[in-house]
């Protein structure tokens, strides 16, 4: 992301001398504020007649050109236009910024002065706003460092002209961004760059950031007796891992984030498609939505005390692959009958689940995984799917999710489920007698075991890591989806409310 806001000073009769563009805000029929006003005037009225065309019709993330403006010295002024101000959100504004961003991209223009006001009886004003177009700035222009060769990061310059105000929205913001810029990195990284061996060293911005790492390598794993995630890597020559994220700006009982961290999914013996493996380097995104939701907590100093528990493995075939038929002590003690190796993201889950919940006694724990094919077919591309054990707990992640639009839909998790996990060999079968009959509900079964009743929510995401085409908020490549839905939830304060 290359956004700089190094130049923020109050209103001047100077600041409009620049040679790049000049953007000026409108509220959808509401029109223009002073600032664009003055503007619109110094232009002749350009600015106003040309936001009278047809196709300007008012809509939040609309923009218009008026190119070499008589009476500037600038080369174009834009109008963004932000709707109607009272229907203005956080989510649209975001979306305005992106689409201003995707704009001065696509008309080459690497400098902006953004005159910024916002409209009375605007719903969300002042910096709230503000930051809220910047954030969708930062992830419009997103890059993944190994296209530097072929594609050259889009550097855009920005100076702000804006009332001074109260500076946490737009640390927030910031904060953010990072977190989804690293979540995406994470995620776009192949299994050539990003192993088991090396995951940790992709975290010193979370230890710069004062987040404590702690990894524990295949030996302390066979202390601990992590039979399945243990099971799950034994196919590859880089051994699992389970790494531990401490953030701790408040004191009292921790929030628990649990992520899957499959840096590559073969499908092991039950070996994959072609098609079906290309994409199974994002297999780790429920452990990127982790890493990047605590970047964007610590980088805004929130008042928040957070565990984030990553298992990190590679399911691969070797002669030493674990294989169905296999009966697996996980660390509860607890026994599974495996019958599909490629189902590996439940079992390297259960045992951090375990881990989790006997170490740290969270309040709650929320785990994200790109689980099941199940969820993609039952959801499509419109939701992911939710799980969860408490009411309260799926209603303020739910409504997270539609204030972010990282959106989830909620899911039975109920105890007609478990009869689908009953073996005759074992405490418990890997996944049900049929993995066509819902498969995520029975894996989110298979999973509550495993939380040893503490609150919790198991986030399937599975087709949400990767993107195909580019959309408003970012590019085809990772997607960092679950940060922006995790940050909200826990700074919105509705994670604090909940006391089980």
């Amino acid at each position: 992301m290359a956004i700089s806001t190094h130049s923020i000073r109050s209103s001047a009769a100077t600041a409009w001398e620049t040679d790049g563009a000049v953007v000026i805000f409108r509220a959808g029929h509401g029109g223009f504020g002073p600032k664009a006003r003055a503007v619109d005037h110094a232009i002749g009225g350009a600015a106003g007649r040309a936001a009278s065309a047809p196709r300007f019709s008012g809509k939040s993330g609309d923009c218009i050109d008026i190119l070499a403006p008589v009476g500037l010295k600038a080369r174009r002024v834009v109008v963004l236009d932000l709707g109607d101000p009272a229907a203005l959100t956080a989510l649209s504004a975001s979306r305005a910024g992106s689409s201003l961003a995707r704009h001065l991209e696509n008309e080459g223009e690497q400098t902006a002065l953004v005159l910024f006001e916002t409209s009375a009886g605007a719903a969300l004003a002042g910096n709230d706003l503000l930051a809220q177009i910047l954030l969708g700035m930062r992830l419009r222009n997103y890059r993944f460092a190994l296209m530097a060769r072929t594609e050259k990061a889009f550097d855009l310059t920005l100076t702000l002209e804006h009332d001074e105000a109260e500076a946490k929205p737009l640390v927030r913001s910031e904060a953010v961004a990072d977190g989804v810029a690293l979540a995406r990195t994470l995620v776009n990284y192949p299994a050539s760059h990003l192993n088991p061996d090396n995951f940790a060293d992709y975290l010193e911005p979370l230890q710069a950031a004062g987040i404590a790492v702690e990894v524990l390598d295949k030996a302390e794993l066979e202390r601990l007796g992590m039979g399945a995630i243990l099971a799950v890597g034994n196919g590859s020559a880089r051994g699992p891992r389970v790494i531990v994220l401490r953030y701790k700006g408040a004191e009292g009982q921790p929030l628990a984030l649990v992520g899957k961290g499959m840096c590559f999914d073969a499908g092991g013996l039950c070996i994959k498609t072609g098609p079906q493996m290309f994409t199974m380097k994002g297999d780790m995104g429920g452990a990127a939505a982790v890493i990047g939701a605590m970047l964007a907590l610590a980088r805004q100093k929130a008042a928040v005390h957070v565990v984030g528990v990553l298992g990190v493995a590679e399911n691969m075939l070797s002669g030493s692959s674990y294989k169905p038929g296999d009966i697996v002590t996980t660390m509860s003690g607890r026994t599974v009958e495996v019958f599909d190796t490629d189902c590996e993201g439940r079992m390297v889950l259960a045992d951090v689940l375990h881990y989790t919940a006997t170490r740290f006694q969270p309040k709650a724990i929320v785990d994200l995984a790109t689980l099941t094919y199940s969820v993609m077919r039952g959801l499509g591309h419109a939701f992911a799917g939710l799980f969860a054990t408490h009411d309260e707990l799926a209603n303020g992640l739910l409504a997270a999710g539609e204030a972010t639009g990282e959106r989830f839909w909620r899911l039975p998790l109920d105890p007609a489920y478990e009869e689908n996990l009953i073996s005759p060999i074992a405490d418990l079968r890997q996944h049900g007698r049929d993995l066509e009959d819902g498969d995520a509900p029975v894996a989110a079964a298979f999973l509550k075991t495993f939380a040893e009743g503490v609150p919790y929510v198991h986030l399937d995401i599975a087709g949400k890591e990767l993107i195909d085409q580019d959309r408003l908020h970012a590019r085809a490549g990772g997607a960092g989806f679950g940060v922006q839905l995790l940050e909200e939830w826990i700074t919105s304060g509705a994670a604090a409310k909940f006391r089980g």
